[in-house]
């Protein structure tokens, strides 16, 4: 399996499909700051950065 490019930059959708939920709950994790970093584009899209994900992911790890 290929490393993932900790410098690519993912769509809404595609952060969406990875942790199988829907875009109204990214867009509502984003509003209250409960979601990863984001990047806002001159033209409104908005992206995440894998590296941020990955770290945004690791925050929300529970200790059993």
């Amino acid at each position: 399996m290929a490393e993932p490019n900790l410098n690519q930059k993912l769509t809404i959708p595609e952060v969406c499909s990875e942790l199988r939920i829907s875009r109204s709950t990214f867009y509502h994790w984003r509003q209250v700051g409960k979601g990863p970093r984001c990047i806002k584009l001159p033209n409104g899209d908005v992206r995440v950065r894998r590296s941020d994900l990955d770290t945004w992911l690791e925050t929300c790890t529970e200790a059993a």
